[in-house]
């Protein structure tokens, strides 16, 4: 990966790189306050969601999501971002709703990427990486070197999998208008594990647990299921905890995004070339929809947060 750090920008970088390095800690001593430590987050604007586009579709989907949402993105280059041989054009999207890394792969893409959901950045990747480690993630991607930091992939229990990165010079992103919600499907089996483990990592907490929401939010308008939201350092996260017959295309969306007027912008979407699969729908004094962007990307909109 070294041969390609003359042509990569910070910010370039940032859209396809994430974080983490290995360490054993000296002590029980340490590994009992490192336990207990602040979370390794750095804010919410640097969590990007990955973005792999079908091919040939990044300039597409880019101008679709800032005729949208606006914001500004980074020149795009080609470059391998993974630990072994690959290509992939690659972009960062800087919105206020959310930032985005999106990826065109040209050559395959080498297994497990492309199943991370988002990339996280770490304030200290050593400790990053344990305390993931200790709250129960997997290290499924050992770390690997990029031209100006780190990188690494854990699962959390129930197959999540994030994508933690650090850079040896900070970058600086000014704060989201809006902070969008980390979408988790998970049934009964394996959502009690996932949130032990991603509420210790992240220094997350519940802030509400409803174990009959209307189904409807989902596409079920006979059934219920449990719905979980959580806050954290790194952002909101909802869960949601089903038995698995979700029609499409609940479940494809790994992100849902906080927009002022929801109406208004379902008219920018499509007039950019997006197309609404489903919604709006408005319940409970919230409204959402899901909407595919170009290049394959499927995204919850909503209006109002009442959770």
């Amino acid at each position: 990966m070294k041969r390609r750090a003359m042509a990569w920008t910070l910010p370039a970088l940032l859209v396809a790189l994430s974080v983490l390095g290995a360490g054993a800690p000296s002590s029980a001593e340490g590994e009992a306050a490192e336990a207990t430590a602040p979370t390794t987050a750095v804010g919410p604007q640097y969590d990007t969601t990955h973005v792999y586009v079908t091919p040939g579709a990044v300039d597409a989907f880019v101008a679709s999501w800032g005729a949208t949402f606006g914001g500004t993105h980074t020149a795009k280059v080609v470059t391998n971002v993974t630990p072994t041989p690959s290509e992939t054009e690659s972009e960062l999207v800087l919105s206020p709703v959310g930032t985005l890394s999106v990826f065109d792969f040209r050559t395959p893409a080498p297994y497990p990427f492309g199943a991370e959901r988002t990339g996280w950045l770490m304030s200290d990747f050593d400790k990053g990486v344990r305390q993931a480690r200790r709250s129960g993630a997997h290290l499924l991607v050992a770390p690997f070197d990029d031209p100006i930091g780190k990188d690494a992939i854990v699962q959390f229990p129930g197959g999540v999998n994030a994508q933690l990165y650090w850079h040896t010079k900070t970058p600086s992103y000014a704060p989201l208008e809006t902070v969008p919600d980390n979408r988790v499907y998970l049934t009964p089996d394996s959502a009690d594990g996932f949130l032990r483990s991603y509420l210790r990592f992240t220094g997350g907490r519940i802030v509400s647990d409803d174990r009959t929401a209307n189904g409807a939010d989902i596409g079920l308008p006979e059934g219920t299921y449990r719905r979980v939201a959580l806050r954290s350092p790194f952002g909101n996260t909802v869960v949601s905890v089903t038995d698995g017959h979700l029609p499409y295309p609940f479940g494809r969306e790994t992100t849902g995004y906080a927009v002022t007027d929801l109406a208004a912008t379902l008219r920018k979407a499509e007039a950019a070339g997006a197309r609404v699969l489903w919604g709006p729908y408005a319940a409970h004094g919230r409204s959402h929809a899901m909407v595919r962007f170009p290049g394959g990307y499927v995204a919850e909109l909503h209006q109002r947060d009442d959770r």
